[in-house]
């Protein structure tokens, strides 16, 4: 049964239209990042309303995340670029929106994160 199932290096479909995959993971990150907003939010002032729209968010950063990974097929660079660029609008959503401070470690951190991101797209 060897070589029986053939993956598309781009998926054709209505529902995923050819981007690149860079680009998917940052629509995900996006989604992401608003259900992060969401969620602290929804700890400030719970509410079912609240609480739905942030798992629609999730869901659609998920369902962004898809594209991407079919187009790399590689599930630890895609996952890896995906933690970094989610994790950096989330830091950026903390900072600004909600006034936290970060040390010198940290943004050191993010530094270092953000130079993940050209290592790991680096051909």
């Amino acid at each position: 049964m060897k070589g029986k199932y053939k993956f598309a290096s781009q998926p054709h479909s209505p529902l995923m239209p050819s981007l690149p995959p860079l680009l998917w993971l940052t629509i995900s990150g996006l989604f992401f990042a608003a259900g992060e907003y969401l969620s602290k939010r929804y700890v400030l002032t719970p509410g079912w309303p609240l609480l739905a729209f942030l798992v629609c968010m999730y869901v659609l950063g998920t369902l962004a995340w898809l594209p991407a990974l079919a187009q790399m097929k590689s599930l630890s660079v895609a996952g890896t670029l995906w933690s970094v660029i989610s994790l950096g609008m989330t830091v950026l959503i903390g900072v600004l929106v909600f006034h936290e401070r970060l040390t010198a470690l940290q943004t050191t951190g993010i530094v270092l994160a953000a130079a993940s991101i050209v290592a790991l797209s680096w051909h």
